[in-house]
């Protein structure tokens, strides 16, 4: 990974202001990607008898996974500076996800985009422009472990 010291700074401070209503931000996430990409939540058989945004919102395992997402790519933001340590949580992470739980690759990029989207949205264009970096970078890592696993 080629992040500089003062990038990984950058995409630590934006990250912070997203993490830190983790369960909200989480929430909000999954509850536009489930609306914007309806295919999405096929995935998730818990979710699908939900109909509307605010049943999803209400939802204490929508807000439960949500905060689970954002708390999963906070342990990566946490190890930007140490290649190995970010692969050994993406890696696996990835490998889950392609071999148990059959999530199309394609699904990151939503979530990711709609990260940034948010992070723009609440804390502006410069937050997002911190962190877009970090995404690409788990998308890509994430999709090579979908390489390995035999995607």
């Amino acid at each position: 990974m080629a992040f500089s010291e003062a990038e990984v700074q950058r995409a630590r401070g934006a990250w912070e202001k997203m993490y830190a209503n983790a369960e909200d931000n989480g929430t909000t996430v999954l509850v536009r990607m489930f609306t914007e990409h309806p295919d999405t939540k096929s995935y998730f058989t818990h979710f699908k008898g939900m109909g509307t945004a605010e049943e999803m919102e209400q939802s204490d395992q929508v807000r439960s996974h949500g905060k689970r997402v954002l708390t999963a790519i906070n342990d990566l933001v946490q190890h930007l500076d140490s290649t190995d340590a970010f692969l050994g949580i993406v890696n696996p992470l990835g490998k889950k996800h392609a071999m148990q739980l059959k999530v199309d690759p394609k699904n990151f990029r939503i979530i990711c985009d709609i990260i940034l989207q948010l992070m723009e949205e609440k804390y502006g264009g410069d937050c997002k422009a911190s962190f877009e970096k970090v995404t690409n970078e788990i998308c890509t890592r994430l999709n090579n472990a979908y390489k390995e696993a035999g995607w």
